[in-house]
């Protein structure tokens, strides 16, 4: 009996604290996470700032997470994940910081660029949100 081949973004996943539920369904389950988080966020949820940033690490396993997978697969997520992000963007405005702060930006290497999601915020914020981004 051959054992099933491992699959490197379950592992990454796995390895990366994702929930168990996301693990399970690998990729797809990826990229269906994120699209539901841009939804709520989209929606106008009211959030505080250590659940948004566990939001945004959503987007950053995903962003990790692209690179394990054949280019075949990735491609025919790119157009949902672009999609969402689109979605997403027309609801942030710039931060003009990384949210994580400038110690955690330098010691994760995120870049504004390459990393726009820790670097913008809700044009609107709730009233939750807004008091934690005003207070960090």
């Amino acid at each position: 009996m051959t054992s099933a081949p491992r699959d490197p973004v379950r592992d990454f996943l796995r390895r990366s604290g994702a929930p168990p539920g996301i693990v399970a369904q690998g990729f797809r389950g990826l990229v269906e996470h994120w699209e539901r988080v841009v939804e709520r966020i989209a929606g106008g949820q009211d959030q505080r700032l250590e659940d948004y940033l566990n939001d945004m690490d959503t987007r950053q396993l995903l962003a990790n997470a692209m690179g394990l997978v054949p280019a075949e697969i990735g491609a025919v997520f790119a157009a949902r994940v672009a999609a969402a992000d689109g979605r997403l963007r027309q609801q942030l405005v710039p931060a003009g910081r990384c949210l994580w702060g400038a110690i955690a930006a330098a010691d994760m290497g995120l870049r504004e660029g390459s990393n726009w999601w820790y670097f913008e915020r809700p044009r609107a914020p709730g009233p939750m949100l807004r008091h934690d981004l005003e207070g960090s």
